[in-house]
């Protein structure tokens, strides 16, 4: 039997290789990604992070392969302990089609009832959706959580 997993495509009218410059470059990450910031050095096996400073918390993984522009991957070990710090695996897979790319994400390497896919699967969305409009508009979408962070924040 396998495991759960997490699979999302999307299409985004850029190419390859901008969108690849998207998902691994620090700066362009946090305008996509909520003010967090994708690091690394994209070397394989080297360490991987998603800096959120909101949070003052960091997603920690590991490079595991790294194609530009086709292909990335690396682990990802969520911030709060929901995955009960087993990894899971995410990877990106890049097509060109025409004047466009298919991107598609494939979050795996879950175990059984897994609250991280329970979140991840609400978070790649939006995160998704959001580099979208980054990449062909340069602006990113809203999160609505932050939203009601800030809310409860102000009540209290």
């Amino acid at each position: 039997m396998s495991k759960p997993e997490f699979v999302y495509t999307i299409y985004i009218a850029s190419t390859p290789e901008q969108v690849f410059a998207a998902l691994t470059d620090a700066k362009m990450s946090e305008q996509y990604w909520h003010g967090s910031s994708v690091v690394s050095d994209w070397k394989i096996g080297s360490p991987f992070a998603i800096r959120m400073p909101r949070h003052n918390k960091e997603i920690t993984g590991e490079v595991l392969e790294y194609d530009p522009p086709r292909r990335l991957s690396y682990s990802f070990l969520a911030h709060d302990g929901s995955d009960g710090g087993k990894a899971s695996r995410v990877t990106f897979e890049l097509e060109r089609q025409r004047d466009q790319v298919r991107l598609t994400v494939i979050h795996d390497r879950f175990e059984p009832g897994s609250v991280a896919l329970e979140k991840i699967s609400l978070g790649w969305p939006l995160i998704l959706s959001s580099l979208k409009s980054y990449v062909e508009c340069g602006r990113m979408l809203h999160a609505p959580w932050y939203e009601n962070e800030a809310t409860t924040e102000q009540a209290q």
